[in-house]
C-alpha cells in the first residue's frame, strides 16, 4: 500500500470514533475507563489486553495526537506530556540512573540547562557541554559513564544549526542515545531520526499548537525507549489532558500550511532586518548569510519561523526597540499566529550567568523573534518604527 505524505497523515490518522460515528473525533473527557467484569479487569491491569484504563496512562485523544506526531516522525510510539519540560525532563529522567552522566550541546533553552545544571547534579547525574560549532571536539568529553547525547536544532534563541547525521554516527560509535529536541522545525519540516536519532522531543505549546492556547510536550522514538518513559511518566504523572490533545490533534491537520506561511513570512522578515541600519546582524537558517546555511537547507524542508537579530547601541537599544513595538507582541512564547518579539538575555535565558550567556552566543542586544501570520509587510512596518527610534 502506498504511503501517504505527511500532510496527509496528518489530516486523516482517527484512532477512535463512537457509534455516532463523527467525521471529527470528539473529546474523551474521562479520567477512567469502565471494565466488563472482574476477569476483564484483572488482564487490563496485568498487561494481557491492549486498551485504555486510565487517562493518567492513555487516552484516545492522547494516543490519536501522538500517532499523529510519529507518523510524521517516523517513530514508532511516543508519549504525550502536560509541557515540554515535562517531556525533556521525564525522558532523561526515565533513561538515567544516579552516576550517569549527559553530554549536550551548550545551546539548550534555559529550563533545560537548569535541569542539568541543579537539578540532576541532586541525583548525582552529571553532564558536559559541547560547542555546537566544535562537534569535533565533543568526542573527548565522552566519558565511560556517559549514557545520553542531547541537543536541539535548531537551536532556542540562536537559531544554529547542529549536523545531525554528524551527530548520529557519534552516538552510534559510543553506544549512546541520541536525543534531539526539534521543537523549532516540527516534524513537517525536519526528521532528526532520519539521521539517526534515537528519540525526539518536541513542546507541543509552540507550532503544534500554534495559537497560544495550551501546554503540551511529546516524546517519540522506539517501541522499547518509549516504553521506559512510559513507565516512568505513568508512576510520577506529568500526563497531558485529553481536551489538550484533542486540540493539538486538530491543530496538526493544519500544521504544514501554517508552518508554510510561518517560513515564507519568517524569511522576509529575515532579509528586512539584514538591510536595516540599525541591526547589527541576523541569522535565520534559510538566509544565504547564516553559518550554516548549507547545512540547514540539507536537514530542513524550510527554516521555520524564528529569527535571531541583535539591535544597534547594546542593552539600551534594545530597551528602546521593545518599548515601541506597537504591533507585534512581548512575550516569552513562539509558534503563535502573532508575531512575537523576546529579549533572550532577560527572559528565557536570564538564569544563566554573563559568561554562559556569551558561551551560547546570547548578547545582551539579541532578539529573538517569532514570525507570526500577519501580513509580512505589517511585520516589517512595525519591526522598522521601532528600529528607526534607536540611536547611533
Amino acid at each position: 500500500m502506498k504511503k501517504n505524505h505527511p500532510e496527509t497523515d496528518a489530516i486523516r490518522i482517527q484512532l477512535e470514533r463512537s457509534d455516532f460515528m463523527e467525521h471529527s473525533a470528539p473529546v474523551y473527557l474521562s479520567s477512567s475507563f469502565v471494565f466488563e467484569d472482574a476477569e476483564d479487569m484483572r488482564a487490563s491491569f496485568a498487561e494481557e489486553k491492549d486498551r485504555i484504563l486510565y487517562s493518567r496512562y492513555s487516552n484516545p485523544n492522547t494516543s490519536e495526537w501522538i500517532e499523529k506526531v510519529a507518523r510524521m516522525e517516523g517513530a514508532e510510539a511516543g508519549f504525550a506530556f502536560a509541557s515540554g519540560m515535562a517531556a525533556v525532563y521525564s525522558t532523561l529522567a526515565a533513561l538515567l540512573d544516579s552516576g550517569d552522566h549527559i553530554l549536550a550541546s551548550r545551546s539548550v533553552f534555559g529550563s533545560t540547562h537548569t535541569l542539568l545544571t541543579q537539578i540532576f547534579p541532586k541525583w548525582n547525574i552529571d553532564h558536559s557541554y559541547f560547542r555546537f560549532d566544535r562537534l569535533e571536539e565533543a568526542e573527548a568529553l565522552i566519558r565511560p559513564n556517559t549514557r545520553i547525547l542531547y541537543a536541539e536544532s535548531p537551536t532556542n534563541p540562536g537559531v544554529d544549526i547542529l549536523d545531525l547525521e554528524a551527530l548520529g554516527k557519534l552516538a552510534k560509535k559510543h553506544g549512546l542515545l541520541l536525543v534531539i529536541d526539534n521543537c523549532f522545525a516540527t516534524p513537517y519540516l525536519q526528521q532528526p531520526i532520519r539521521f539517526g536519532a534515537d528519540l525526539v522531543i518536541h513542546s507541543g505549546t509552540k507550532l503544534m499548537d500554534g495559537q497560544g492556547r495550551v501546554l503540551a510536550g511529546i516524546t517519540v522514538g522506539s517501541h522499547d525507549l518509549i516504553d521506559r518513559v512510559y513507565r516512568f511518566a505513568r508512576i510520577t504523572g506529568p500526563a497531558l489532558s485529553p481536551f489538550h490533545a484533542w486540540l493539538l490533534s486538530k491543530s496538526m491537520e493544519t500544521l504544514p500550511v501554517r508552518v508554510d506561511r510561518h517560513c515564507d513570512n519568517a524569511l522576509k522578515v529575515a532579509e528586512f532586518l539584514s538591510a536595516h541600519p540599525k541591526v547589527n546582524w541576523v541569522k535565520y537558517p534559510f538566509l544565504k548569510s547564516h553559518p550554516q546555511y548549507d547545512l540547514a537547507r540539507k536537514q530542513m524542508k524550510a527554516g521555520g519561523c524564528v529569527v535571531a537579530f541583535e539591535v544597534a547601541g547594546g542593552v539600551e537599544g534594545g530597551r528602546t526597540f521593545f518599548d515601541h513595538i506597537r504591533l507585534l507582541s512581548l512575550s516569552a512564547n513562539l509558534g503563535d499566529t502573532r508575531s512575537i518579539v523576546t529579549h533572550p538575555a532577560s527572559t528565557t535565558h536570564s538564569k544563566l550567568s554573563a559568561e554562559e550567556r556569551a558561551e551560547s552566543g546570547i548578547t545582551d542586544g539579541m532578539v529573538r523573534i517569532s514570525v507570526g501570520l500577519e501580513h509580512p509587510e505589517d511585520i516589517c512596518a512595525d519591526l522598522g518604527q521601532a528600529l528607526d527610534h534607536v540611536g547611533g
